[in-house]
């Protein structure tokens, strides 16, 4: 959230690498944002992760997307998108449900390898 932050406030953003969109770039990073709140609210236990977890942190992370853009409304020569908030939106569901769809597989796993 710090990295977000401290991008947020920027007047001026550095290009996106290659052909990537600064759509592309909400997405990764709140990708990893939800990733990581998927991952503290299951306590860093992957067997914890249930779907109750997983939209918990996209809850988290899409709410952190809209108080950023929020946030950018101070911040000279920054504007509000809706279209940045749905990115961040898309980025949140994808890494939280990584994290579920990794949970279900480990877990899967260990079943297999017990019997």
């Amino acid at each position: 959230m710090a990295m977000l932050f401290v991008f947020s406030s920027l007047s001026r953003l550095p290009s996106p690498p290659g052909e990537l969109s600064y759509y592309d770039v909400h997405i990764a990073a709140y990708g990893g944002l939800g990733a990581l709140a998927a991952r503290a609210l299951s306590e860093g236990r992957l067997r914890n992760v249930t779907w109750r977890v997983v939209w918990g942190a996209v809850a988290i992370s899409s709410l952190y997307g809209v108080t950023d853009e929020y946030h950018q409304m101070f911040v000279p020569g920054r504007t509000v998108d809706v279209w940045d908030v749905a990115a961040d939106a898309i980025g949140s569901v994808v890494g939280a449900s990584a994290v579920g769809a990794w949970s279900i597989i480990r877990r899967r796993s260990e079943a297999r390898d017990v019997l």
